[in-house]
């Protein structure tokens, strides 16, 4: 009788302890829905890119500059690009992705779009790929460089010096530069799974989107390597949108 009561009051003492609760679900690394609508593959804005051509008679070639911290993915941007305008893959900008904190790019290199396979001429829009901003004022492109780059003042082929800035007595200066030689766009190059940017390379980026502004040049960043940044893009591109 005695057993018998101590397992009621057992069994009801076990009616009123709380079970475990579960732990809840990790949220989602997604959103709903994306929060940019891309129409993917969208061959009439290709086409537009291909048709372009400059508003103003002065200016044959719309050149792009790119810059931005080492290792950003400067020339692999270019190589997309001109892949996706051409429609099959060209790599004219040497890429390194094994360069650790040191650019791989030293000299000031313009790449052209050629239009189809045989000579039918290229795009007349040209990117200018430059040394990467490293750490240090003696390492890496100096903004005063990219100053007189956007100026139009440096030779295609001139090889940066991270020591010292561009003289009009070097051979690699261009003294009357014309409007094409200018740089018209400028866009900085970010990697998204770069270590965080130092500060020395922030007042880099800082002062010559100073510069371009007084220049009164468009600026736009590119955010590169976000596939390597992030599962979700990682599976697919068209997550970028839908990613937290």
């Amino acid at each position: 009788m005695v057993t018998s009561l101590r397992t009621l009051v057992e069994w009801t003492r076990s009616l009123f302890i709380a079970a475990p609760e579960e732990p809840p679900p990790p949220p989602s690394p997604t959103f709903s829905e994306e929060w940019r609508k891309i129409n993917w593959g969208d061959e009439e804005s290709l086409q537009c890119v291909r048709d372009y051509k400059p508003v103003t008679d002065d200016i044959k070639l719309l050149r792009v500059l790119l810059y931005g911290p080492v290792g950003a993915g400067k020339s692999s941007f270019i190589n997309s690009v001109v892949s996706t305008i051409r429609g099959r893959m060209s790599v004219p900008a040497a890429a390194n992705a094994t360069t650790a904190g040191r650019s791989f790019t030293t000299k000031y290199e313009t790449h052209h779009i050629k239009i189809g396979k045989g000579n039918q001429g290229t795009y007349p829009i040209i990117f200018n790929d430059i040394m990467g901003l490293e750490e240090g004022d003696t390492q890496g492109v100096r903004p005063a460089d990219i100053k007189l780059t956007m100026e139009g003042h440096v030779k295609e082929g001139y090889m940066f010096n991270a020591a010292g800035p561009l003289s009009d007595a070097n051979p690699g200066y261009n003294k009357s530069p014309s409007l094409d030689d200018r740089v018209h766009v400028l866009v900085c190059v970010v990697s998204a799974n770069s270590a965080e940017i130092t500060d020395s390379v922030l007042r880099k980026m800082a002062k010559v989107r100073e510069m371009a502004r007084d220049l009164g040049i468009p600026q736009m960043m590119i955010i590169t390597k976000i596939d390597e940044a992030c599962p979700e893009t990682e599976k697919t591109l068209r997550n970028v949108y839908m990613s937290k």
